[in-house]
């Protein structure tokens, strides 16, 4: 039989712990990068929502919030393109 706590304990060490992408600097893993058109971002922050790196941010434009990423932490994965509803986010292949 299985110990529920322990296995409960293990999921979360598989998983990170809350903080750490803060501390770990992902951007240097990324093949392609997310280019957000200001023009046609209407502010929702889904992308700041799901980024699994929480490399994406709100930053006031205008009076408006704007997505804005910081590609020190972006590994490129798209999920905040595929998911954008106006479809402001483009990916590109990054020339490093």
């Amino acid at each position: 039989m299985i110990n529920k706590k322990k296995q409960k304990k293990n999921n979360l060490d598989i998983n990170a712990q809350p903080g750490t992408t803060d501390r770990n600097l992902t951007g240097s893993w990324r093949t392609f990068k997310p280019e957000i058109d200001k023009n046609k971002c209407i502010g929702c922050k889904l992308c700041s929502q799901i980024c699994p790196e929480r490399a994406i941010s709100m930053k006031k434009i205008k009076g408006q919030d704007k997505a804005e990423v910081n590609y020190d932490y972006c590994k490129g994965c798209a999920v905040c393109a595929k998911h954008c509803p106006v479809k402001a986010i483009i990916m590109k292949r990054d020339e490093k």
